[in-house]
């Protein structure tokens, strides 16, 4: 990787980790130079990233500069609608994974439920890692990376905006899992299909609370 595209790299995975973790927050002004201050860099790696944000629908124009974007109902329904299209179809072939790599998420999704997602990064990740797997086997590059551009859309509604959904979500990780292990496609789709429908209608619900006239 060349020392620009690592640059890029750092600065897209920094102002991502800002975003989830509310220190950027909806409607926030981003400015190239302020971040590459911040970071220690050009501005230019910073505009990469905030280009690659924008694409992937996390940022949203106005004027000359960029803002986090807002999410609404509408914007939600859209990527749980897509995720249920897409994500439900290519995890069926997660039957196939190696029982290696079940056994490792499965460990990091324990550990993840006696943890203190206040104190650390391991929801976002853990959770980021087991979808992205789920689709694995389905052999499709350009579907796992929508599913992971669907999935970054809703990461900021993480245990800090829904924290019932907190545990649960482990508990249904951990029957998604199951699902594979029994070498089930059905049940794979079933137990999934549960999750996502259940991560959406809590987003759905935190943000009618905050929007209630959306």
């Amino acid at each position: 990787m060349s020392v620009t595209k690592h640059l890029v790299h750092e600065a897209y995975g920094r102002i991502l980790s800002q975003i989830f973790e509310g220190t950027l927050k909806s409607g926030d002004l981003l400015q190239e130079a302020v971040l590459g201050d911040a970071f220690g860099m050009s501005r230019t790696p910073v505009r990469e990233a905030i280009k690659r944000l924008e694409s992937e629908g996390l940022l949203a124009p106005e004027g000359r500069f960029m803002r986090v974007r807002t999410m609404t109902v509408e914007d939600i329904e859209e990527t749980f609608f897509l995720r249920l299209e897409l994500e439900l179809v290519a995890a069926r072939a997660a039957v196939r994974l190696p029982a290696a790599q079940v056994d490792a998420i499965e460990a990091r999704v324990r550990q993840l439920m006696v943890s203190d997602p206040a104190k650390n990064d391991l929801q976002r990740q853990t959770d980021y890692d087991f979808h992205r797997l789920l689709v694995q086997e389905y052999g499709n590059p350009a579907v796992a990376a929508t599913v992971s551009t669907l999935h970054r859309r809703t990461c900021v509604f993480d245990h800090t905006q829904v924290p019932k959904r907190f545990l649960k979500g482990c508990n249904e990780h951990l029957e998604i899992i199951d699902a594979v292990r029994s070498g089930q496609a059905d049940a794979v789709e079933d137990a999934l299909r549960r999750h996502l429908e259940g991560a959406r209608d809590a987003v759905f619900e935190c943000l009618r609370k905050s929007q209630p006239n959306s």
